[in-house]
């Protein structure tokens, strides 16, 4: 038979380094979904390699794919922590958004920019 391509290697592994960025850009939200639609993608194309290993031939895509998911679910996750940690800290979210606000209004008025 001739070797073919795992149908969801290169899908898993754009998610997985598009998590890498999102975790970064959405409080670690978008970094935990990403990763882990690629970590599913992977899992199935691990368990169909497995069936018949011969007929493969880009399961190296696939475990990078998995490397880099972990590694941005990892990060993502000690985002997500981070922010509940702050906001349970801040008295709930309000308050957080109140002091985020504060926070933001004093960058500014150190640099002299004034919003209308």
């Amino acid at each position: 038979m001739e070797q073919q391509k795992l149908p969801n290697a290169t899908t898993a592994l754009i998610l997985g380094i598009v998590s890498f960025i999102c975790c970064c850009f959405s409080n670690g939200i978008g970094g935990v979904i990403m990763a882990g639609i690629a970590l599913f993608l992977t899992k199935k194309d691990t368990s169909t390699y497995n069936e018949n290993p011969e007929l493969y031939t880009n399961f190296g895509t696939v475990k990078t794919a998995k490397i880099i998911s972990w590694i941005s679910m990892v990060i993502s996750l000690i985002i997500v922590g981070i922010l509940v940690f702050q906001i349970i800290e801040a008295g709930g979210i309000q308050a957080w958004f109140e002091q985020s606000q504060q926070r933001q209004q004093e960058i500014l008025d150190q640099f002299g920019i004034e919003l209308e």
